[in-house]
């Protein structure tokens, strides 16, 4: 088994940055560096509105994704399971490869998210 390195993410000194999509900032919590990869922790805050449309359905090469609602709420919707709206202390775990939406979220949202592997793909569908 590849070693990990003990990390330590405090909110005090948290720091977000320009996030994937430009309606989102993130905060790396230093997992993907600590596993070598292997995996990643953010926590994503909206800084902008919700574009018209979403984020258009995309999917990602992902082996395991996990979503966990800290503050706020978002509406996603999921091929084959159809749209759900998730709110604070609300998660969801999204099969690898699933086409996915984000339809729609509060100006406070903030969500944990895990994935793995730490570095990975998005498709737009």
């Amino acid at each position: 088994m590849k070693s990990q390195k003990f990390v330590v993410s405090q909110g005090r000194d948290a720091r977000f940055v320009p996030g994937f999509r430009s309606y989102f900032q993130d905060r790396d919590l230093g997992v993907r560096d600590a596993t070598g990869g292997r995996y990643t922790a953010e926590v994503h805050r909206a800084c902008a509105p919700c574009p018209q449309g979403g984020s258009g359905a995309h999917t990602h090469t992902v082996d395991f994704q996990f979503n966990y609602v800290l503050k706020g709420w978002i509406r996603v919707w999921l091929e084959g399971q159809g749209e759900h709206t998730f709110n604070a202390g609300d998660s969801w775990l999204q099969p690898p490869g699933i086409q996915h939406n984000v339809t729609g979220f509060s100006a406070d949202l903030e969500v944990l998210e895990i994935v793995s592997p730490g570095v990975f793909e998005t498709h737009e569908a």
